[in-house]
């Protein structure tokens, strides 16, 4: 039996599953050959170009560099450098959009061409033959040669994993895919080079047999090959049938040599390693040349371009720069630019995207060329994708675990072995986007094996971590145990115990015993210990009582407002109960009486005489201004002291204070009530007139000032007076009096008494009357005289305070007094008293003019302020002395 070598040098092929014929359209673009396409304006280079890791990138913005001069580097075989494809000016490394379905962006290096294309220094290898096939591999490497076919695999890696391992070599030339022409012309433009690239390989590799597999359309390019394929290269041209996608790795495996890849696996785990026509043609570039991979064959074709044909168009080239020197015009209705074939490509998000190494044609198809997917339907169970499918596999079942998202299944169902042809969604009846699903569900699944990757690695570095703790803490345990060992081995030596061991059970029999027996407390020592407790005890309490606020002095006046209350409430039931009854002798009402006109009467008499003196001591005194503001601020403090002293004694009396009332008594009451309240209202007056309020400042009086003062203490005077006659005359008085009204009237009365004096003392007190600060008036004796105004005015009002809260209910022993005349002469009594007021009134307006004179001598001021008090004094001395007759009659 013939072996597989022997086969194929016979001339046998072999054939794959599916596989399908379509339109080939490579006749627009390979008539003509290849040309330059130029230097743009603008280079973008994409870090990451192939499979596998991107390069560290070595330049900066603002460097210049020279045409082939790496701009990236990489230690490992995956990582392929980038060059610079012209020489230039390095602009910007940023992200940019790259030539991906995804269409999303990466970062790239951005070089603005000098248009000099000056080439840095070339390392070559002529005689490559002389070298060892690892060297010539890593200049391949840095050389930055990748697979050009569409896979971008690094050839470096794939011919590492090929030394020693295969025996048939495989030059890929089918170029299955529609419209792409690329490989074609550079198969008839540049057979030699292509050849040599391949005698480079098969130098590197040394496989038995190379065979360049080349579809039968392109015979132009088979011819090219024959001519400069020697006898003694052993190379075999074998024209393969035109089918798509015969140009795939694992079915031209199997055309020219029958072997089946496996599932998952590469050509080379069967003897067999594939590089395409590009590759070689770069390979050789590199290694006889030392030109770097900078530049590409690409293939503009499609009816919207005027030009259409092959170029080389350098890495980094941006397709807007081809569509516009190629003459493309954008189809109308809908404009498409596609990178790749009509079957494998991807249309472009826009124009701007860059030329990588793994771009081998720029498609622009108009509408009526190319018809666009109307809309998906749904499956018709037709099996035409699995016909078809060059892998064997199922599309059907793929795509509807990949659209359930069932990933599980997908990878059940070899998903990996799809090679993405397009050939299922190009015969599908419902114009299923096949391949789309595909490779969504691909990237997800490659996601996920990430994370599976990522965390097992974790989970591994994890359990290393405990085990070497483990370890750390098993060889600690065990070092000290060794050092116990020998410690005791020592003692024993020696004839000695170990200490620690010692110390130890030593402790333990201790507090076993301690648990076990009781300890026995001797009599003194206990009776020491409760009294050190009693002690202690005492101490915290006495601390505790230190401590505590005392309470006594608020406890003692609740208890007091306590009996005050409780006796309120008996008088208030007692009157209650003995107002309907009570028939009470009238006698004790008229002593009780005549006793409040005696005390009335000696009150009056004892302020007549004190007045002269006082009067003598304003003229003639001359006393110092400190000491007469001092005596005044603590005068006014005494009085204000004794005011809320008496208010606090008198606030507790209860409304109705006898057993029982009379309305005649009540009468009477009422009528004295009244003329208190008009005398305490007088003695008011003459305070806030005689008060001449802050004399701290007192240097000078200006006259104006005192005048003005003058006049605001008679206002307030008046309406002291005026309030007090108001209240007065608002008190009912008719000819029958109910007790308990009159008795509650009364009370009234004499808590608005109070009340006026009050108001009118704090107002005189609190006025803020300045008095001037002039030079014309004896500040001594406005002092002297303003502290002597105060002091009358405050003991005037405390005696009638004194009096209307001390006087008793009239309880005279007198002849029954008759209601109607009581009322009768209460009403007299009043008439009177408002017309002694009116009459001090008109009297103390008379010198108020004087404020308003522009030059007053000071002197006169102080005289008429002095003669309209004592006026007003007077007058209200008769009017009480007229009250006094009235209620004496």
């Amino acid at each position: 039996m013939l072996s597989i070598i022997e086969q194929i040098k016979q001339g046998k092929l072999w054939d794959f599953h599916g596989g399908i014929h379509p339109a080939e359209n490579k006749d627009l673009s390979n008539k003509s050959p290849i040309v330059n396409a130029g230097i743009p304006q603008e280079l973008v280079l994409p870090l990451k170009q192939h499979i596998g890791s991107k390069g560290d990138i070595i330049v900066a913005v603002g460097d210049n560099v020279q045409k082939g001069q790496p701009l990236t580097q990489g230690d490992i075989a995956m990582c392929v450098p980038v060059h610079a494809p012209t020489s230039g000016t390095i602009t910007a490394i940023e992200q940019r959009t790259t030539a991906h379905p995804s269409g999303l962006s990466d970062l790239c290096i951005v070089i603005a061409p000098d248009q000099q294309d000056t080439w840095c220094d070339k390392t070559t290898y002529a005689d490559y033959e002389d070298r060892d096939p690892a060297e010539l591999i890593d200049a391949i490497r840095l050389n930055g040669i990748a697979g050009l076919g569409g896979a971008g695999f690094p050839t470096a890696r794939k011919l590492q994993g090929g030394l020693g391992n295969v025996d048939i070599l495989i030059i890929n030339a089918a170029e299955c895919e529609p419209y792409i022409t690329a490989d074609d012309r550079l198969m008839r433009d540049y057979a030699e080079e292509v050849i040599e690239g391949v005698r480079i390989l098969r130098h590197i590799i040394s496989p038995k047999l190379t065979i360049i597999g080349i579809e039968d359309n392109k015979p132009e390019a088979i011819q090219a090959l024959e001519q400069h394929v020697k006898e003694d290269d052993n190379i075999l041209i074998r024209v393969v049938p035109t089918k798509y996608p015969s140009g795939s790795s694992k079915q031209l495996v199997k055309i020219l040599t029958g072997r089946e890849v496996p599932s998952q696996s590469r050509s080379t785990s069967v003897g067999v390693i594939m590089q395409n026509v590009g590759t070689a043609f770069a390979i050789k570039r590199a290694i006889i040349d030392g030109e770097p991979l900078i530049e590409r064959v690409v293939t503009l074709t499609g009816e919207a371009f005027k030009e259409r044909g092959n170029v080389f168009a350098m890495l980094g080239t941006p397709i807007a720069y081809l569509l516009d020197k190629f003459g493309y015009k954008a189809d109308k209705k809908h404009p498409r630019v596609i990178i790749g074939g009509s079957l494998m490509g991807f249309t472009l998000p826009h124009s701007n995207v860059p030329i990588t190494k793994m771009t081998n044609c720029i498609l622009a198809p108009k509408r009526k060329e190319l018809p666009l997917h109307t809309y998906e339907m749904a499956c018709i169970r037709c099996s035409a994708c699995a016909d078809v499918c060059p892998s064997s596999l199922l599309p059907q079942q793929l795509q509807w675990y990949a659209k359930d998202q069932n990933y599980e299944k997908c990878e059940e169902y070899n998903l990996q072995d799809c090679i993405e042809c397009g050939a299922c969604a190009y015969v599908c009846p419902s114009e299923i986007p096949l391949v789309q699903y595909y490779r969504q569900a691909k990237a997800e699944i490659w996601a996920r094996s990430q994370d599976e990757i990522n965390a097992e690695r974790a989970r591994q570095r994890f359990e290393a971590k405990q085990a070497r703790m483990d370890r750390d803490k098993a060889e600690r345990e065990n070092r000290f145990k060794k050092a116990a060992e020998t410690r005791r081995e020592e003692m024993a030596k020696t004839g000695g115990d170990d200490a620690v061991a010692a110390a130890i059970a030593r402790v333990k029999a201790k507090q076993a015993a301690a648990q076990n027996e009781k300890p026995e407390v001797k009599p003194a020592v206990a009776a020491a210990i409760a009294a050190a407790k009693a002690k202690q005890a005492a101490s915290a309490q006495g601390a505790t009582s230190e401590t505590l606020p005392d309470n006594s002095e608020m406890a003692k006046l609740r208890e007091e407002r306590k009996r005050q209350a409780r006796e309120r409430k008996a008088e208030k039931e007692a009157v209650e109960s003995t107002a309907a009854t009570s028939n009470n002798d009238s006698k004790k009402d008229a002593v009780a009486a005549a006793i409040a006109r005696a005390k009335a009467k000696k009150a009056q008499q004892a302020s007549e005489q004190k007045a002269p003196v006082a009067d003598s001591i304003v003229e003639n005194a001359e006393v110092d201004p400190k000491k007469a503001a001092i005596a005044a601020a603590v005068a006014r403090a005494k009085a204000k002291k004794e005011a809320q002293q008496a208010q606090s004694e008198t606030t507790p009396e209860p409304v109705a204070e006898t057993e029982a009332v009379d309305p005649k008594k009540a009468a009477v009451a009422a009528a004295v009530a009244r003329a208190k309240a008009r005398k305490a209202a007088q003695q008011a007056e003459a305070q806030s007139e005689t008060t001449p309020e802050p004399v701290t400042e007192t240097e000078g009086i200006d006259p104006k000032k005192a005048a003005v003062a003058a006049a605001v203490a008679r206002a307030k005077a008046r309406k002291a007076a005026q309030q007090a006659e108001a209240q007065s005359e608002t008190t009912p008085e008719t000819e029958a009096i109910d007790p308990k009204k009159a008795a509650v009237a009364a009370a009234v009365a004499r808590a608005k008494a109070r009340k006026a004096a009050q108001q009118a003392e704090a107002q005189s007190e609190t006025t803020p009357e300045p008095v001037a600060e002039t030079d014309d008036v004896d500040p001594k004796k406005a002092a002297v005289a303003a502290a002597v105004a105060r002091a009358k005015a405050r003991k005037a009002a405390q005696q009638a305070q004194a009096q209307s809260e001390t006087t008793p209910e009239p309880v005279a022993e007198t002849e029954a007094v008759d209601p109607k005349k009581a009322a009768v002469a209460a009403a007299v009594a009043r008439a009177k008293a408002r017309k002694a007021a009116q009459q001090a009134e008109k009297q103390s307006v008379t010198p108020e003019p004087t404020a308003e004179t522009e030059a007053v001598d000071p002197k006169k001021a102080a005289v008429a302020a002095a003669v309209a008090r004592a006026k007003a004094r007077k007058a209200a001395q008769q009017a009480a002395k007229e009250q006094q007759n009235i209620e004496e009659d």
